[in-house]
């Protein structure tokens, strides 16, 4: 296990952000229906929020790589948790890969002050951890092709010029890469609770601070699914284990 801070990094890869802002700062409310649970204050200081993701990163992290293990091959497991202190960084986390194909999961230093208690930094750390064993941003960037591709040769088919042959790239690029990001974060939901439940920790006390951050709802090709949609994954693969 590696943790370390670091500056601006040039990943060649990185998956769409998983951002878990809180809104306006208001103190969280309660998820709806039975499983709900109460959170705990949050801490009173940044040495404690900092001992807190410490130790979930050593109790988490050989779960998460046994889990990509068993569920993958010819994948490096070897997950490298580091701490994204460039500052002015939204509470935001986020999985990629460096240049040797090892994967990388950064936290920025907002969001493990932000985090409420450490179910809440498994859950995030565990979420993360699945979008690599699920391949997502392999996937993604086949999807961004495939993408390309089809809106570049509806372009040329049109008479398009060289100009709008690459802007339809470009945009074919984006709308590929969105196509299925919804169903990539309802697969890491689901993965992630049973990484998080593993490691010995509450996947629907974790999943809280979904009721802190805004609800992108179920906008075209938005990035991230409806909140109440990622809250029923998550119970629903709870129930199940």
């Amino acid at each position: 296990m590696m943790l370390r801070a670091f500056a601006a990094v040039g990943f060649a890869l990185t998956l769409a952000a998983c951002d878990v802002v809180p809104v306006g700062g208001a103190a969280p409310g309660p998820i709806s229906g039975p499983a709900s649970v109460q959170t705990q204050p949050v801490a009173s200081s940044g040495r404690q929020n900092a001992r807190n993701f410490v130790r979930v990163v050593t109790q988490l992290e050989p779960v998460a790589e046994r889990e990509c293990r068993a569920r993958t091959r010819n994948m490096n497991c070897d997950f490298n948790i580091v701490v994204d202190d460039r500052p002015g960084q939204p509470a935001n986390a986020y999985q990629t890969v460096d240049r040797q194909g090892r994967p990388i999961i950064a936290f920025t230093l907002a969001l493990i002050d932000d985090a409420q208690n450490e179910d809440e930094l498994a859950f995030v750390m565990g979420h993360e951890a699945a979008h690599h064993i699920a391949g997502h941003i392999g996937r993604q960037q086949q999807n961004a092709v495939a993408g390309a591709v089809i809106f570049a040769g509806l372009a040329t088919l049109s008479g398009g010029d060289a100009s709008a042959v690459r802007s339809a790239q470009e945009l074919g690029a984006q709308v590929g890469a969105r196509s299925y990001s919804k169903d990539f974060e309802l697969e890491a939901d689901a993965l992630g609770t049973v990484i998080t439940a593993r490691a010995g920790y509450n996947p629907l006390r974790g999943a809280e601070f979904f009721a802190r951050i805004p609800d992108p709802g179920d906008k075209f090709l938005g990035t991230h699914p409806p909140n109440s949609a990622r809250l029923d994954t998550v119970r629903r693969t709870a129930a199940g284990l």
